[in-house]
């Protein structure tokens, strides 16, 4: 079911056993504008908060099998934003991806169905990835005329390696449910029944684990990085905004957005970013 608020894009279930779902549920296909960035953001400050809290699982509540397809293009589509609004769009987005890799939460994304960009990136971001059996992940950014994020390159980088990242994101390959696992892009597989229970059993087994020493060795392990995202995210957005501005990548933007309302179904999850 949808939330209650039109322009509420989530909504949150706590369950017993001290953690929450975060349903991800901006129909058709959960494009990432900049409300639904802030409201993550909120919430992911409103469970951290919380003494009582100990990790969330992000999963979609859409009627159709799409995590989420990414960023919403008109973020991104020169034409109908600003300097000043991408500013605020990616600086937003990208030091939430950050605090979530650092997170003190155990965090698990339940993936049902596509995951192309932004959304491989949030679920890239968590502890742990299961994915339904029918699907596509991975970073196809390039596809689409835009360069991959330089940071979001990176993480796919620690958790697969060098080798295998760059021909994945070169290419903009999709990977499906197996060969994302074998990669290490995902840790487990489930039937599209199955998905929240496998997910839920692997939120429970984690925790076992005593939260201060285990999210003390996570601040460690990835710390750095997330350090080095936040930072970089202030530097980065000109070059990304006057790449955005460029002729040949407007013109390839406006393709897809035709595409959109025209050729291809609207809300095609693989037009997104």
């Amino acid at each position: 079911m949808p939330p209650p608020d039109a322009d509420a894009f989530l909504r949150v279930e706590r369950r017993k056993g001290a953690y929450a779902l975060v349903v991800l549920c901006r129909e058709p296909v959960n494009t990432m504008n900049l409300s639904f960035w802030q409201q993550l953001t909120a919430v992911l400050d409103e469970l951290e908060a919380d003494p009582a809290m100990r990790g969330i699982i992000f999963c979609s509540g859409l009627r159709r099998d799409v995590f989420t397809a990414g960023n919403d293009i008109n973020e991104l589509y020169a034409p109908l934003t600003s300097h000043e609004r991408y500013r605020e769009f990616w600086l937003v987005s990208n030091r939430f991806l950050a605090r979530l890799y650092t997170s003190p939460l155990v965090t698990v994304a339940a993936i049902r169905g596509a995951c192309p960009a932004g959304g491989c990136c949030l679920s890239m971001c968590c502890d742990y990835r299961v994915m339904t059996e029918s699907g596509s992940i991975g970073l196809n950014e390039v596809a689409l005329g835009i360069s991959v994020p330089k940071m979001w390159a990176g993480l796919m980088m620690r958790l697969i390696g060098t080798g295998p990242a760059e021909k994945l994101l070169q290419f903009a390959v999709m990977l499906q449910p197996g060969e994302a696992k074998e990669l290490g892009l995902i840790d487990d597989v489930a039937s599209k029944e199955g998905l929240m229970a496998a997910a839920e059993q692997a939120m429970r087994q984690m925790l076992k684990s005593p939260d201060f020493s285990r999210a003390d060795t996570k601040s460690k392990l990835r710390g750095d990085f997330a350090a080095e995202w936040a930072r970089y995210a202030e530097t980065e957005v000109d070059g990304a905004w006057e790449l955005l501005s460029s002729g040949p990548v407007k013109a390839q933007l406006a393709g897809v957005l035709e595409r959109l309302s025209g050729g291809k179904k609207k809300g095609d999850p693989q037009s997104r970013l």
